[in-house]
């Protein structure tokens, strides 16, 4: 579901900031902040280095998808740098401090013929995981839903203790509402279903564990 940007051109594109070569302006959030908005024109990079940011897209009847999430040290916004127009609205999910990468700094990367080759099937996986995000929200029911959100979370966030994947990043039942597009009271409703059926583990803390093992085995019969 979270597709990441841990290959050799983002390394490029982090040694160059690191080492002040591409000087890029930060940007700060408070959380509920959006970094750009749906209808906006942008066509900048830009990447976490500090916090936790999400992109989600809506449709006219008011449905909103999630399309990922991104944690310090990840990029996010690169179609824009081929549409000009955002599609999707980038927000903090706690306090969030970026850099902003103008479309002249990543084409100076992109000059070189194998990024160039990696970033055009990087934003190939960003497309076929959107459209996939998509069917899941027309076909799936919303618990199915949510099973899928919660495995992917846990291999984008989670720290790995035997069978189980425990969320190193709290995420709120508002949070996971908006992510499968359903209200806090259904999620805290499937939640308790996942914990009595062991597909979630109680914790004894806020931040969330999966058995990775039933889980994926419950999100693969959907």
């Amino acid at each position: 579901m979270f597709t990441a940007t841990s290959s050799p051109l983002w390394e490029n594109l982090r040694e160059r900031m690191a080492g002040g070569e591409m000087p890029t302006p930060v940007v700060r959030l408070v959380r509920g902040e959006n970094a750009y908005s749906s209808g906006q024109s942008d066509n900048s990079l830009y990447m976490v280095e500090e916090g936790q940011v999400k992109t989600v897209s809506g449709s006219p009847d008011g449905k909103r998808c999630l399309l990922s999430i991104c944690v310090e040290g990840e990029f996010f916004g690169e179609l824009g740098i081929l549409q000009g127009t955002r599609t999707e609205t980038a927000t903090a999910m706690k306090r969030s401090v970026l850099r902003k990468l103008s479309v002249t700094q990543v084409a100076a990367v992109l000059q070189d013929l194998e990024h160039a080759e990696e970033f055009a099937l990087h934003l190939m996986s960003q497309l076929f995981w959107q459209q996939r995000l998509i069917a899941n929200m027309v076909t799936m029911n919303c618990e199915q839903r949510l099973a899928v959100t919660l495995l992917d979370l846990a291999h984008k966030v989670g720290r790995r203790q035997g069978a189980e994947l425990r969320m190193e990043r709290r995420i709120t039942h508002e949070e996971l509402s908006e992510m499968v597009g359903t209200t806090r009271s259904r999620v805290g409703f499937f939640l308790k279903r996942f914990c009595d059926d062991g597909l979630l583990v109680h914790s004894g803390s806020a931040h969330l564990a999966v058995h990775e093992t039933r889980l994926a085995r419950y999100v693969a019969a959907v």
